[in-house]
């Protein structure tokens, strides 16, 4: 009996610690939630098969046009040799002159196939150019199962990516001022011309900041999608999914709830001492950097270790790393955060004094 119950314990805590991955069922071919600050997959159906991805292939094209654009305000003319698209388009016009930034409002809202291939020519010469520039910031982000040839989306066997991939250049999208305040634009007018953005869950989903959606016949409908509560984000990625809009909003708030932002230590948060050598102050205290938090289902309870220095040496001013502290899930690194010297009036530890400087101290500073 006594085993059977030690069984049952153990196997309650499995489930507790363990997420269920497929808690929630959707109607996507390939799907995952992801925290959009610590990047743990709260969620994944099929999230590594490469598919393709249709329109929110426009993510890597905003991206790397805003990373590799000296000026957003810079006037684009529009060659004749560029048109030509098939597909969803802002109607440019050969000769017409816009702003980069107005093609980029263009691309993510009105998903116009047009200023993708406007952008990529004017940015690297000509659309296979620019797809190697995509290819090479997938690398950089660690999307290992995504291969791009241009710069829409429109089908093609040598173009696609994975659910899990897409929500790492999601992350990379929002951590971009430019890229993620365009996302996050309902309808704006540039010129003659006014964009809408296509993301419903604008308008449906309290807290959602954007991202992009997709579809053709073959790739289905794809949509990668953001959201923010309580000072966390989420980011959700649906591929070939009938029913997407409803399908985001089920995940979204399965993950809220059910791994709501815990903070594991807040900026100047004392976490121990080191002692000094050459100072009359033994010892100085360290605190965390900054602020950390990270996705947690309830029963979690991740494990801290505190890593510091024995000891450091004069002069040693506030914000000096002297430690590093981790928290630990399940034997698995989740998180850390640097210690550094504690700052603040009077903290500052000085270079070793002198011995008549160590007289006087003790003297109370009195002159004879």
């Amino acid at each position: 009996m006594k085993k059977m119950c030690a069984l049952l314990v153990a196997l309650a805590a499995a489930v507790m610690l363990c997420p269920p991955t497929h808690a929630v069922s959707v109607h996507a071919h390939s799907a995952v939630l992801m925290d959009g600050s610590s990047g743990r997959v709260l969620y994944e159906y099929d999230a590594h098969r490469p598919r393709l991805i249709a329109s929110t292939t426009k993510l890597m094209t905003a991206l790397v046009a805003a990373e590799r654009a000296e000026d957003l305000e810079q006037v684009v003319t529009v060659k004749g040799e560029w048109l030509g698209s098939e597909g969803s388009s802002i109607y440019l016009q050969a000769g017409e002159e816009i702003t980069l930034r107005g093609l980029l409002y263009g691309l993510l809202l009105q998903s116009g196939n047009d200023a993708a291939m406007v952008i990529a020519c004017h940015l690297a010469g000509s659309e296979e150019a620019f797809a190697a520039l995509m290819n090479e910031k997938a690398a950089q982000l660690g999307m290992k199962n995504s291969s791009f040839v241009n710069a829409s989306g429109l089908n093609d066997d040598n173009h696609y990516s994975t659910a899990y991939d897409m929500a790492l250049l999601a992350q990379a999208c929002l951590r971009n001022e430019t890229v993620a305040e365009i996302c996050a634009t309902r309808s704006i007018t540039i010129g003659t011309r006014t964009f809408v953005n296509h993301n419903k869950l604008l308008h449906r989903y309290e807290g959602c900041v954007g991202m992009k959606t997709g579809f053709t016949e073959k790739a289905g409908r794809t949509l990668v999608s953001a959201a923010t509560r309580d000072g966390q984000t989420l980011i959700c990625v649906t591929l070939n999914d009938g029913d997407d809009w409803n399908d985001h909003e089920k995940l979204l708030n399965y993950g809220f709830e059910t791994y709501p932002r815990q903070v594991l230590c807040r900026e100047g948060e004392v976490m121990g001492c080191v002692a000094v050598e050459g100072s009359l102050i033994p010892t100085m205290t360290v605190t965390a950097k900054g602020e950390l938090g990270y996705p947690l289902r309830a029963g979690e309870a991740p494990v801290r270790e505190v890593e510091l220095l024995r000891s450091a040496s004069a002069p040693l001013p506030p914000g000096v790393q002297l430690g590093v502290i981790r928290w630990r899930l399940n034997g698995e690194v989740i998180a850390q955060m640097p210690l550094v010297s504690q700052g603040g009036a009077g903290l500052d530890v000085r270079e070793p004094m002198t011995f008549w400087e160590k007289v006087r101290a003790l003297l109370g500073g009195r002159e004879n």
